[in-house]
């Protein structure tokens, strides 16, 4: 059960992870939520053995019990998912109602440094060409 359950987080982190690299918010989103999902399973399933007690009346022995530090970390993580979500959410309302699309558009600057590798050269001024240009 437990290799189920590693191919099940590793499933939702791959899926998630692709969902991320894309353009648009609502994909970018759900990738978030997924990544989320795959964080909670991977909690879970360190977590232990299901149906163990946390704890009893003291007689039986400690290594039966299951760690319940497994689940608190699952349930903080669920909580600020949820927060990062209405924030994405309403992120992506707003860009909505400004651009009428849903597609991340690149920076200008970034186009133009992507095109002009020297730009930031000539913009500063210097003489000397920085450290980073001298890599290149």
């Amino acid at each position: 059960m437990t290799t189920v359950f590693a191919a099940l987080a590793g499933a939702l982190f791959a899926t998630g992870t692709y969902l991320v690299l894309q353009r648009e918010l609502t994909r970018i989103l759900i990738g978030l939520a997924l990544l989320s999902h795959g964080a909670n399973v991977v909690l879970l399933v360190a977590a232990g053995e299901p149906g163990r007690p946390a704890f009893l009346d003291g007689r039986d022995d400690p290594s039966a019990f299951l760690d319940p530090l497994p689940q608190a970390f699952a349930l903080t993580a669920i909580v600020i998912t949820f927060g990062v979500t209405c924030f994405l959410l309403a992120l992506a309302y707003r860009s909505w109602v400004l651009t009428q699309d849903d597609t991340v558009q690149d920076d200008p600057e970034d186009v133009r440094v992507r095109q002009e590798p020297d730009a930031d050269i000539e913009r500063s001024g210097a003489d000397q060409p920085t450290i980073e240009a001298q890599d290149r």
